[in-house]
This record gives structure tokens, C-alpha cells and sequence, in this order.
């Protein structure tokens, strides 16, 4: 009997957890893009509309249990003008950060994000860069 009580709250622990993850693999659940982040790295006001001098930032949430490489493919015209990539281990829901900017500013025209977890496509964002102010 004490041992079943000394137990007790490791099975409560280890249930909550799984719980928690819900059993899940690490997996994409939201693509942000926008102009700034807020301090848990979420974006701050989304939005598909930058302007050439505008830092376009790109949050990541993922949801379950696990570790990988997430990147983020920018193409501007069709083609691929930068793919950084980030090693994430999450036990819980976590959001990472990717930021695209250019010092001489973004040529007006049509943009995409294509967010890719280990390799594979988890979504795409499709974005506009305007013309200056």
C-alpha cells in the first residue's frame, strides 16, 4: 500500500503530461506573418500587405511532442530568395520566429512563405510588397 501511495503522484505527473501533448507528434498548427512580434514571439497585428522598407516576420506556432528542423522558404517572383532553417524541441506548444528583410528594401510585387517541417510542406503565405509611401 505505500508503495502504491509513493507512486500516486508520479502516474498523476506522467498522466497530465500526456494529457497536455495530447499524444501528438511535433506538428505545424498556425502560420503568422506581420510587421513585428510581441514578446512571445507571435505576431503582433497580422497582415499580407509590407512595404519595400517594412521587416516581414513569420511565427511558427507547432503544437505536440517532439524535435525537428522547421525552415521557412521565401520566394519572391517564383524564386527562392532566402530559406533559413531553425532546430525546435518542444514539449509543450511553442511558436519560432523567422524574420525576412532586405537593406536596400523589398521590390514591389507578389511574395510567398512556404513553412516546412523536417523537409515536408506544413503551409504556405502568400504576401504583397507595395510600392513606397
Amino acid at each position: 500500500m505505500r508503495r502504491l501511495i509513493t507512486l500516486l503522484p508520479i502516474v498523476v505527473v506522467v498522466t497530465a503530461f500526456a494529457a497536455c501533448s495530447g499524444g501528438q507528434p511535433l506538428h505545424v498548427s498556425s502560420i503568422q506573418l506581420g510587421r513585428s512580434v510581441n514578446a512571445d514571439h507571435t505576431v503582433s497585428s497580422p497582415t499580407t500587405t509590407f512595404m519595400p522598407d517594412d521587416s516581414i516576420y513569420l511565427s511558427v506556432l507547432t503544437g505536440g511532442v517532439g524535435s525537428g528542423t522547421l525552415s521557412v522558404r521565401w520566394k519572391y517572383d517564383g524564386r527562392v530568395i532566402d530559406e533559413p532553417k531553425k532546430d525546435v524541441s518542444f514539449r509543450i506548444e511553442g511558436v519560432t520566429e523567422f524574420r525576412l528583410q532586405s537593406p536596400g528594401g523589398f521590390p514591389p510585387g507578389n511574395y510567398s512563405a512556404e513553412v516546412l517541417l523536417n523537409g515536408q510542406s506544413a503551409g504556405t503565405r502568400e504576401f504583397t510588397v507595395g510600392k513606397q509611401r
